[in-house]
């Protein structure tokens, strides 16, 4: 395990997060007590030091489970939870971005996890109804306050980050240091804006769904007569993704990795700060999934993997791409100019 620099910050994190959405079962799926405290250990015993939650994971019982499991060396680890998604239905004061439901939000989770602080606060998602300089401005206070140190966002749209990072620098205001989307193989729709704003605002990426919802775990794929193999609930995979899945399973193949480790080191080896957290219910997932840390794929692999998988860019990228409007642009020079940004 290696670390990186969290984004424009100096807090060091373990390259891969332990991402905890599985950690009880309160929703009817996940992992015991006993089976999230293994993955815990066997997380924290391979190096890592990285620790995703967030207040509405399986009902708050993983941060409480989470708190347990830190209490020994709490300050050993770099410990991340949400606030914005509902803690009581049907109430407008308890789920949001507002200032009211952020400093609630946190101190329910303070108490869960028990601690006085928590190193990065994300917004969890965006709501489209609060202020961007109420956001900014309320977690500023937090981090003058001492309860939280940093600050990240998550599941936002790029233009309102820029926004938010923008007035954050101008207002001297603490910045988001960190975006968490989802990405993978499967889902590369955020190389449109999200990862190209991020290398900008240098923004650490942590990715959620590096598996793809388990199409690139080698569970599904095409047998030879063309029918999909796996689970019968899994007929309706689109023909594109299980075609992703293929290559994916032929470069684990011939590398004598998992398909998962294929899959999570794709994105790892992304340019730009890239952290992916892992998600897994069982110890032996997890186990397979810190073991992609041992490899990384060659060139020539990751070109087969960017074909199989290419998205149209869209409008403007792909328009102000195109040869014609280069030219416009350039004047004839846009070949002679060595562009360090791109």
């Amino acid at each position: 395990m290696r670390y990186k620099l969290l984004g424009r910050s100096g807090l060091r994190v373990s390259e891969l997060a332990l991402g905890t959405m599985t950690f009880g079962n309160t929703w009817g799926w996940g992992a015991s007590r006993e089976e999230s405290r293994r993955m815990f250990d066997a997380y924290a015993e391979a190096g890592g030091n990285f620790v995703d939650t967030a207040n509405r994971y399986t009902e708050g019982t993983a941060e409480t489970f989470l708190g347990e499991f830190l209490a020994a060396d709490r300050d050993h680890f770099v410990v991340a939870t949400k606030y914005t998604l509902f803690d009581r239905r049907n109430d407008p004061s308890f789920s949001g971005n507002h200032r009211k439901n952020m400093v609630r939000s946190l101190e329910a989770s303070l108490r869960r996890l028990q601690t006085s602080h928590v190193d990065l606060l994300w917004v969890h998602a965006w709501d489209f109804t609060t202020p961007v300089d109420e956001v900014m401005r309320g977690l500023d206070d937090l981090v003058a306050s001492g309860k939280v140190h940093y600050v990240g966002v998550s599941d936002t749209p790029a233009w309102v980050v820029a926004q938010a990072n923008t007035m954050a620098d101008l207002r001297g205001w603490s910045r988001f240091v960190g975006l968490q989307i989802r990405y993978s193989l499967a889902d590369r729709a955020a190389e449109r804006d999200l990862l190209p704003m991020a290398r900008a605002f240098d923004l650490a990426v942590t990715p959620w769904s590096v598996l793809g919802a388990g199409v690139l775990t080698g569970k599904y794929g095409k047998a030879g007569d063309g029918d999909v193999k796996g689970r019968a609930s899994r007929w309706d995979i689109a023909e594109r993704d299980l075609a992703i899945g293929d290559a994916v399973a032929s470069v684990a193949a011939e590398s004598g990795r998992s398909p998962s480790q294929v899959a999570i080191n794709w994105v790892r080896q992304q340019p730009g700060v890239i952290i992916p957290i892992l998600g897994a219910t069982r110890l032996a997932q997890l186990q397979d999934n810190l073991a992609a840390l041992e490899f990384t794929l060659e060139p020539e692999q990751m070109q087969r993997l960017d074909e199989v998988s290419a998205i149209d860019l869209g409008f403007p990228h792909t328009f102000l791409a195109s040869e014609g409007v280069r030219d416009l642009v350039s004047g004839g020079t846009f070949n002679l100019i060595d562009n360090h940004h791109q």
